[in-house]
C-alpha cells in the first residue's frame, strides 16, 4: 500500500512539472502556431539566472520569482527580435510551416552555447530551500517531502493565475482572439503583435518556473548538457499533445497523466521502459483521440 501511495505521489509531482512545460508549449503554439523547441534552453537559462540570484542573496523563493521574470523577458525578446521577422519572411512557400520549428531547434543550440560561455560547462548546484526527506506515516517514510509539496503548491498557484488571466481578463480575451482569428482581432483594435509577444512572455515565465523546480525535485545540480532539461522538453511536448495543443487545461491534464503513467511503469514494470513509456502513451492517445483529451476535433477543409 505504501508503495502504491509513493507511486501516486511521485507521478503527481513529476506530472506537475511536466504540466508547466506543456503550458509553455501550448501558449506559444496558440499565439504563433509554432512548436517552440527552444523552450528547454530558455528553462535552462532561467535556472542559471536563479542559481546566480541564490548565490548573491541566498533566497530561493526570490530567485524563483526573478527567474520567472527573466524567462518571460528572454522569451519576449526572442519573439520580437527573431521569430516575428522569421514568420513574416516564411509566411509562404513549401517550408512555411516547418522553418520556424527548425529555427527553434537552432535557437536551442545557441542558448546552450551561450550558457556554457557565461557559466562554463561544469555542474552547478541550487540547494533546495526545504527538506527532500519524505514525510513519515508511522514506521513508513513517504517519498513526498516538504520540497515536493512546495513544488505542487507552486505549480497549482501558477496554473490558477494563468487560468484567471485567460478566463477573466481582457488580456486573456485578446490572447484567445489573436490566436484563433488574428485578422478579425486586428479589425477589432487588438494589437496582435503585442499580444503574441505577451503570449511568448507568459510561456517563458512558465518554462522558467518548471526549469528551476525541476532542479529542486532532484539533488539541485545541473549543467548546460543536463539530460533532465531535454527530458523535460520531450515530456512537456508529449503532455501538451496528449491534453490537446489548444488547451491549457489539457496541458495540465496531459502532464499529470504522463507523470502518473511513467511513475507506475518505473515502480511496477521496469526502469528500462521509463524513457519509452511517454511515447507509448502518445501513440495510444493519437490512435484513440488524435485531437487530445481536451482538444476539439476540427472538420476537414476542402
Amino acid at each position: 500500500m505504501i508503495q502504491f501511495i509513493n507511486t501516486i505521489l511521485i507521478g503527481f509531482t513529476s506530472g506537475a512539472i511536466y504540466a508547466l512545460m506543456a503550458m509553455a508549449i501550448v501558449l506559444v503554439w496558440r499565439s504563433t502556431r509554432v512548436i517552440n523547441f527552444a523552450q528547454a534552453g530558455l528553462a535552462l537559462a532561467s535556472a542559471y539566472i536563479g542559481y546566480q540570484v541564490v548565490q548573491s542573496i541566498s533566497n530561493y523563493w526570490v530567485a524563483l520569482i526573478i527567474a520567472m521574470f527573466a524567462g518571460a523577458a528572454l522569451s519576449a525578446l526572442i519573439e520580437i527580435a527573431f521569430m516575428r521577422l522569421l514568420l513574416k519572411h516564411t509566411s509562404s512557400g513549401p517550408i512555411a510551416s516547418v522553418a520556424p520549428i527548425i529555427a527553434t531547434l537552432g535557437l536551442l543550440g545557441i542558448i546552450k552555447a551561450g550558457i556554457a560561455m557565461i557559466w562554463g560547462g561544469q555542474y552547478v548546484v541550487v540547494k533546495p530551500p526545504l527538506s527532500n526527506t519524505g514525510f513519515s506515516i508511522g514506521t513508513h517514510t513517504l517519498v513526498f517531502s516538504p520540497m515536493k509539496l512546495a513544488i505542487v503548491i507552486s505549480v497549482a498557484s501558477l496554473v490558477l493565475v494563468f487560468s484567471l488571466i485567460f478566463q477573466k481578463t481582457n488580456i486573456g480575451l485578446a490572447l484567445r482572439a489573436s490566436a484563433f482569428a488574428p485578422e478579425i482581432a486586428r479589425l477589432a483594435g487588438v494589437k496582435v503583435d503585442l499580444v503574441r509577444t505577451l503570449g511568448w512572455a507568459l510561456s517563458g515565465a512558465a518554462g522558467a518556473v518548471a526549469g528551476l523546480l525541476l532542479t529542486s525535485n532532484g539533488n539541485g545540480s545541473f549543467s548546460p548538457e543536463s539530460m533532465e532539461f531535454s527530458l523535460l522538453l520531450i515530456s512537456g511536448f508529449i503532455a501538451a499533445v496528449i491534453g490537446g495543443l489548444e488547451s491549457l487545461v489539457g496541458a495540465v491534464i496531459g502532464g499529470l497523466v504522463l507523470g502518473l503513467v511513467t511513475s507506475f511503469v518505473l515502480m511496477y514494470i521496469s526502469g528500462s521502459l521509463f524513457f519509452i513509456a511517454p511515447f507509448v502513451v502518445l501513440l495510444i492517445v493519437l490512435f484513440i483521440r488524435p485531437q487530445g483529451i481536451i482538444g476539439v476535433k476540427v472538420g476537414r477543409r476542402a
